[in-house]
């Protein structure tokens, strides 16, 4: 009785309280409709895909990526599909010219569509009032760090600059009466890290990040953050003269298929998860003589610790001696090998460079191995025996236990070994193999 007599006092000394404002259109949660069709999509499979399904129309999203990375390409890329469906698209930037862009258009775009408007401006007021006067749909803002508010005294780019610009195009984007799909280009800094304070990160909805590595055509969308879907999903891009072209089946980039008569040594595959996708993954290794005292271990695709961890598993559970040997492993297309499932493949690579033995075509390793020599379970593994029976492969290893029997009679077309040990594993790869320890 006590504290129901002392609420409408506390409620009014609320509404009294200096400042207060009675608030507009107040809803229980359950009485707020929603609207399922408020996506955009870009027609562009991979950048949907990360994006949780397309554009939201009443979200901010920001993508960020090194000079000349492709962001801007994909953005207008993005910009014509939205166009031609009917949409309005304003592209704002503060990097090029408006003939800049042209010009780009003409080389990575079929046909330039009349619904896309572009305005060259460093300026925040003259982008709001360009959108006021257009109306668009989407609106995409080249970067976000070379926008400046006039009545703010500081440069584009400063802390205050990109807050302020960043708040004002986040009313634009979730005004109740005239929502819009804002996307933004973001700087990186030398530590690549996204330009400006970290509390930017914090106001947008979706964050974006395009990693390419130095000389290399393959280009992959990350996302860090995702109100409206998984973080989980990349998308694979290769870098053209026309453009960015989205890679729809991953698993034939990043492996190299061979026949029965074509196998070379040094050479496993594994299947990898992006997300929610399988992606079957080669993994290369050399094993050569080392002529200095300390031989080198070299990796791309993996930390150095992982690969001296892996080297230690197969001398000591394996047999085979590497400590006087140059151990240099890669993945084919440059992919990042982050998870543990792919250990076993990496080990298997190693044995089949060293032994100078091939591994037979079609067989691919899943697993990783634990300090033991044991065989460890990964996750999702019947997804990645689904992606294998659909590319046709006819045997895989795993970790002994790791399915059901009746998971594994749903795939008939492919047959699942189990094993518990890396040394069953070379024996049954490479037949008797002299223990050196």
């Amino acid at each position: 009785m006590e504290l129901q007599e002392a609420l409408p006092e506390a409620r009014e000394t609320a509404r009294s309280a200096p400042g207060a404002v009675r608030p507009k259109n107040l809803k229980p949660l359950r009485d707020i409709k929603t609207d399922r069709s408020r996506r955009y999509q870009t027609g562009i499979g991979e950048f949907d895909r990360v994006l949780g399904g397309g554009i939201v129309r009443d979200s901010l999203t920001i993508i960020a990526a090194k000079p000349g990375a492709g962001k801007s390409t994909l953005l207008l890329q993005a910009a014509e599909t939205l166009a031609q469906q009917g949409l309005t698209v304003l592209y704002v930037s503060g990097e090029e010219s408006e003939s800049q862009i042209r010009r780009r258009a003409e080389r990575i775009l079929d046909g330039i569509h009349e619904k896309i408007w572009v305005h060259s401006t460093t300026s925040l007021n003259q982008l709001l009032g360009a959108v006021g006067e257009l109306d668009p749909k989407v609106l995409i803002v080249d970067s976000i760090q070379t926008m400046s508010l006039d009545e703010i005294a500081s440069r584009p780019g400063s802390p205050t600059q990109v807050m302020e610009c960043t708040q004002a195009l986040m009313k634009l984007a979730k005004d109740a009466d005239q929502p819009r799909a804002v996307i933004m280009a973001g700087q990186l800094t030398k530590d690549d890290e996204l330009a400006g304070v970290r509390a930017l990160e914090h106001m947008v909805d979706t964050v974006l990040y395009m990693e390419a590595e130095n000389g290399d055509d393959l280009r992959t969308l990350s996302a860090t953050k995702n109100r409206f879907g998984s973080t989980g999903e990349m998308g694979f891009f290769t870098m053209e003269e026309e453009g960015l072209k989205p890679i729809d089946n991953p698993s034939e980039y990043f492996m190299t298929r061979r026949v029965p008569g074509q196998e070379v040594n040094g050479s496993a595959l594994t299947v990898v998860r992006e997300g929610t996708r399988p992606v079957i993954a080669e993994i290369e290794a050399l094993v050569s003589q080392s002529f200095t005292p300390y031989p080198s271990r070299t990796s791309e695709c993996m930390k150095r610790d992982q690969l001296s961890t892996l080297i230690s598993i197969l001398e000591q559970r394996g047999g085979q001696p590497l400590y006087d040997k140059n151990v240099v492993v890669k993945t084919t297309g440059g992919l990042k090998l982050t998870q543990q499932s792919a250990n076993l493949a990496v080990i298997l690579a190693m044995v089949s460079s060293a032994l100078k033995k091939s591994i037979p075509a079609g067989y691919v390793f899943i697993g990783d191995v634990g300090l033991t020599g044991e065989l460890k379970k990964v996750p999702q593994l019947e997804s990645r025996i689904r992606e294998l029976e659909r590319m046709g492969f006819e045997k895989v290893f795993i970790p002994a236990g790791a399915l059901r029997e009746e998971i594994l009679r749903k795939y008939p077309g492919i047959e699942v070994v189990g094993l518990r040990t890396l040394s069953q594993v070379l024996r049954n790869v490479f037949g008797d193999i002299k223990p050196v320890f």
